[in-house]
């Protein structure tokens, strides 16, 4: 995973008294680099030098091992919702909804799957959202790992939280206890990422209505009003009210949902 701030500072204090211990020992024992470059100097001017060559040396080499950490964006909350509660325009527009955003962000994937199960009538076999997005492991805008697998993802390990379920630019979505509640996601999933058996309308008519109708949301800041393991659910906490704007900001969403990019 990425380095903290802290470890960031470490690695390339370490990484420095390193190669400065290295650059003095063949300067001292008149091998490698630094005593090549000191060759025909003074003891004063081979010292300065040989203190420049190890801070240029210690500067590039920490900089290699942190770029070696970073990871591109491969997951995120929506900054905002398409305005017309949950109808995104099917799938479809949920996608170019994601990757619309992802690119005014500078992301460079143009792939992004926003996390939504669909059903079909009859008891025919909908789209699962865990289908869509590939198989991991996927980062936030921060270079913090949210979850490495699909098992990881749906299961008690996975690291989505109010702090790091953060929207395209890398900002945090308002949870529970803000103004406004935004922690309501849209997935019509149950937990598992499957499309719901429960009955009834679980996806507001597959994305696609924004009157009557309800949606399986789930809660991006893990908190409900109740100590419950399903309110504390990422992708599976409870049924919206409907499917407008104001019955989804009644009782705290706006439209927003979970974008991944598969890999």
């Amino acid at each position: 995973m990425r380095h903290t701030p802290r470890q960031a500072l470490l690695a390339v204090a370490m990484t420095a008294l390193a190669h400065i211990v290295r650059q003095l020992y063949e300067f001292k024992n008149g091998v490698g680099f630094a005593a090549a470059a000191t060759a025909g100097l003074t003891t004063e001017r081979k010292m300065k030098r040989i203190a420049l060559i190890a801070a240029a040396s210690a500067v590039l080499a920490a900089c290699a091992a942190l770029e070696g950490d970073n990871h591109d964006m491969t997951f995120f909350v929506t900054s905002t919702g398409k305005g017309n509660g949950a109808n995104l325009g099917g799938v479809e527009g949920a996608d170019a909804h994601c990757n619309a955003l992802a690119q005014a962000a500078g992301s460079k994937h143009t792939n992004w799957k926003a996390y939504l199960s669909t059903v079909l009538p009859g008891g025919d076999a909908g789209v699962s959202a865990r289908e869509r997005i590939g198989k991991g492991p996927w980062y936030n805008a921060k270079g913090v790992m949210v979850a490495k697998s699909l098992d990881d993802l749906h299961s008690d390990h996975v690291n989505i939280t109010k702090q790091t379920a953060l929207d395209e630019k890398g900002q945090p979505v308002k949870g529970r206890g803000e103004q406004p509640n935004e922690h309501d996601i849209l997935t019509g999933s149950d937990p598992e990422g499957r499309f719901s058996t429960a009955g009834g309308d679980t996806t507001c008519g597959n994305w696609t209505k924004s009157g009557d109708g309800s949606a399986i949301v789930g809660h991006h800041d893990r908190e409900g009003l109740k100590d419950t393991w399903h309110m504390k659910s990422w992708n599976s906490s409870h049924g919206s009210r409907g499917c407008s704007q104001d019955q989804l900001k009644a009782s705290g969403g706006a439209g927003l949902i979970y974008c991944f990019a598969p890999n």
